[in-house]
């Protein structure tokens, strides 16, 4: 039976963001089962789930409340479109989640993903700042080597080149800035507040060059993505929001992946003290098991929405879908009800502690996140930081530690957008046990890597 799922995978299934051709003459891996921290594949392999999906898998697989909820959502009302009409379990779910975020942030906006979340607060942003007398502002200002998602405006948005060339031109207004990663930092590398303080200027000075008039919000992650797991340094997020706050700038907060408990709070800005104007989010909001995203939006940039014709011309058939609101209601009740927020702060250090074990391998030059949710940078030289080449990272990231790792029975990401980094994010019910093993795979075939140079 794998054999021949694989060899239908390979000839009808367009897997996404993968190189097809490398399963002309290899299985393609196939996932059947999930339970707790652990995947299952089609040969019945065992192996543990260091990404959580894909930053996903917050409470863990094999949920059965989760898909039951479902499966009584969808004989009572399977499908209802948020145009015009709502239904109780949207309306739930706007008002739970207004109620975890920070400050005013009441209005929820449902998308079906993290992508459409982000593309959703640019286009609100633009409306919101014509409808305010200001219909010079449409730019946008976002990090280095950042990832905001897939949709031609997410995707300019997004900060690395090889990603975009393919679909150029894309949407014009676009403009970065140095992100916050410390390892590489090319000024107060060893000074973290004064660090910060010269990212989040870089924030101002591109305002300033593109002129304010001109500028219409600014995209972060709490922890970045890309690049490998970049933690803001103290101070940043204060100094970005003074600098919105000065030239009538949005500050969106993309949640997308930091959201519930991926830190340890519902939402990442809470965790390090900044109130936004939008948060993106989605993944972890049903924990994977429906799809479902939202814009939440600050009762000061709705405001102007709410007023006479005004009209936020902008919709997704499955926007807050009853199933998947009606999952994320349940998702959300495990979480207050095991407390998996707390869990995740009360065991962060001790997942950043094993994990930084691994800086006695030549290979490891830096171990940086934040919450459930680190990357491991690998380097050549440890004294130099010399990264690797592109040959070297083809042949070493992807041609054995990627595989390698998933061999030894670890499902993560091994990724050079930015320098080579291997990212964990498992479950957040993930425990000391689940730490050492990864910590172990890790160190098997990180070992093994370094004598392959």
């Amino acid at each position: 039976m794998s054999s021949d799922l694989s060899k239908s995978a390979y000839d009808h299934l367009w897997m996404h963001f993968t190189r097809m051709s490398s399963y002309e003459n290899t299985p393609v891996p196939t996932i059947v089962r999930g339970e707790g921290t652990y995947i299952y594949d089609s040969n019945g392999k065992k192996y543990l789930d260091g990404l959580a999906g894909l930053f996903v898998v917050q409470a863990g697989h094999g949920r059965r409340e989760l898909a039951e909820v479902a499966a009584k959502q969808a004989s009572e009302l399977a499908f209802f479109p948020i145009w015009s009409y709502a239904h109780p379990k949207a309306i739930e779910l706007a008002e739970r989640l207004a109620g975890y975020a920070p400050g005013d942030l009441n209005k929820v906006f449902f998308t079906t993903g993290g992508g459409e979340a982000v593309e959703t607060a640019w286009k609100l942003a633009k409306q919101y700042h014509k409808l305010t007398g200001n219909h010079t502002k449409y730019k946008v200002i976002s990090r280095a080597v950042a990832y905001h998602g897939t949709p031609q405006g997410a995707l300019s948005i997004t900060g690395l080149p090889a990603l975009k060339a393919p679909f150029e031109p894309l949407v014009p207004g676009a403009h970065k800035v140095p992100n916050t990663n410390l390892y590489r930092a090319p000024i107060h590398g060893d000074d973290p507040e004064a660090f910060g303080r010269w990212a989040a200027d870089q924030i101002e000075q591109q305002i300033l060059f593109e002129g304010p008039e001109t500028v219409a919000a600014v995209f972060l992650e709490p922890v970045q993505n890309a690049g490998g797991c970049f933690p803001p340094p103290p101070g940043y997020f204060q100094r970005v929001r003074e600098i919105c706050d000065q030239y009538d700038v949005l500050l969106v907060s993309d949640e997308v992946i930091c959201a519930f408990g991926r830190l340890g709070t519902m939402f990442a800005c809470d965790k390090f003290d900044y109130v936004p104007d939008i948060i993106t989010c989605a993944k972890g909001m049903t924990s994977g098991y429906s799809p479902i995203g939202a814009a939440i939006v600050s009762d000061r940039i709705a405001e102007p929405f709410y007023k006479q014709d005004n009209t936020f011309l902008h919709g997704y058939t499955f926007g807050g879908h009853p199933v998947s609101s009606a999952v994320a209601l349940a998702n959300l009740d495990i979480f207050e009800r095991e407390g998996l927020n707390q869990h995740v702060l009360d065991n962060e250090a001790a997942f950043l502690k094993t994990l930084q074990k691994l800086h006695d391998l030549p290979i490891v030059g830096d171990v940086r996140g934040n919450g459930f949710f680190y990357g491991i940078e690998l380097v050549k030289d440890k004294a130099t930081k010399e990264s690797f080449n592109d040959e070297e990272c083809e042949r070493l990231l992807y041609g054995f530690v990627s595989k390698k790792l998933f061999e030894n029975g670890l499902y993560c990401r091994a990724d050079d957008r930015g320098d080579p980094v291997v990212q964990l994010s498992p479950p957040l019910i993930s425990d000391q046990a689940t730490f050492d093993e990864i910590e172990q795979i890790l160190r098997s075939v990180l070992t093994e890597a370094w004598t392959k140079l």
